[in-house]
């Protein structure tokens, strides 16, 4: 690439990183209303240690500072109070703060009018922020342009999951066709980005729908079979209580499957459908029944790695919850009984049927289209954009 190449890429990068940080911002940090009574999080900074040492808590010696924080946002700027850090919750942490640290720290006023300050969490935006920067120049130096139509598809699925899906269900709105249609949406647009108007693209698109509907009306059928009401986790307790709106909870576990599920749905796909075009490409006289064959060998080494990554990932994220049950001795049969533990294999299982059902979806529908090149209408575009043909 030239150097004018790079210059380009680099400018995009950085066009996609303060969007998506501006739009990560905006949603998880908004003020509450002038007048409200609602308790915040601010920014403080750790001015001076006071104590620390080691204490028990919970039959367990952990260590605690002692320290004067300066407030540094909200009406309480520029207050200066004592908090305490491993005193009140459990900790687990071998680096001390020290002076000049930032930290989240709980603010709300006492009955003299007073700050009532609280250590809430860490500030981690800077290692955060580091590890995104990481991300974006690993993907531009690999795929190269292809990976800054992938940065902006990303920026491009936060604006529609942050602007739309999830201010449309805290407004109360069907949780399942909100993300559906989102989802949908954010899809397409990606897919075109990345793709290009191209049969390829078409098709990844259409297998990808077709899927998630089987895999939509899977998941309904389970989630009433296995008589789940959405309120296995604690997070769930907490939406019904704050939201404000009469959240529809089985909907919202619904919408959370066929998100987790698209995620991987769209890279199944894709690749399937890519594998076709470019046995295609390489034999020519391949049609038919032959192509689909081949097609789905691929398909099959992409089945048996992909369901295994979601289980994978579905366990990592349950895994606390794993070792408390299993800490108990709980028998298995009762375990899987848990409304938090059977929400998790639905998930998983609901997920992995739709991947098993994209992969012939995709290899047969694009099997079809690259047979029928010829009498597709041209408006269609061609079969793959350049910088997929080479």
């Amino acid at each position: 690439m030239t150097l004018k190449s790079w210059r380009s890429l680099t400018g995009v990068a950085v066009v996609v990183i303060v969007v998506g940080a501006f739009i990560g911002y905006r949603f998880a940090v908004d003020e509450p209303e002038p007048g409200s009574d609602v308790s915040g999080l601010s920014a403080a900074r750790v001015a001076q240690i006071l104590e620390e040492g080691t204490t028990t808590l919970g039959e367990r010696e952990q260590p605690y500072q002692v320290m004067v924080v300066e407030v540094l946002g909200g009406p309480y700027a520029g207050s200066r109070v004592t908090v305490d850090y491993g005193l009140r919750q459990i900790v687990d942490d071998p680096a001390p703060l020290r002076p000049g640290d930032q930290v989240l720290v709980s603010v709300s006023a006492g009955p003299d009018g007073s700050a009532q300050v609280y250590f809430a969490e860490y500030v981690r935006n800077g290692a955060l922020l580091g590890l995104l920067l990481v991300f974006v120049l690993l993907i531009i130096i690999v795929s190269r342009g292809k990976g800054v139509r992938a940065l902006i598809g990303m920026a491009i699925s936060l604006v529609v999951i942050a602007g739309y899906i999830l201010p449309s269900i805290l407004r109360g709105q069907d949780p399942v066709l909100t993300s559906v249609l989102g989802s949908f949406v954010l899809l397409t647009l990606t897919y075109y980005l990345i793709h290009g108007w191209t049969l390829k693209a078409h098709a990844a698109v259409a297998a990808t729908l077709f899927a998630l509907i089987l895999t939509a009306v899977l998941a309904l059928a389970s989630v009433e079979a296995a008589r789940l009401t959405g309120l296995g986790s604690e997070q769930a307790m907490f939406l019904t209580q704050f939201s404000g709106v009469r959240l529809s909870m089985r909907g919202l576990l619904l919408a959370s499957i066929l998100i987790g599920a698209l995620g991987v749905l769209d890279d199944l796909t894709i690749n399937q459908v890519s594998a076709v075009f470019e046995l295609r490409r390489a034999d020519p006289g391949l049609v038919g029944r032959g192509l689909f064959r081949r097609a789905m060998v691929i398909g099959q080494d992409h089945i048996a790695a992909t369901v295994n990554t979601l289980l994978l990932a579905y366990v990592g994220a349950s895994l606390p919850l794993l070792l408390l049950f299993g800490m108990f001795g709980e028998p298995l049969g009762i375990a899987l009984n848990r409304a938090m533990i059977a929400e998790e294999v639905v998930r998983t299982l609901v997920g992995s049927i739709g991947l098993i059902l994209a992969v012939p979806i995709a290899t047969g529908l694009a099997t079809w289209v690259s047979g029928r090149r010829a009498i597709l209408p041209a408006w269609l575009g061609p079969e793959m954009a350049d910088h997929d043909a080479h």
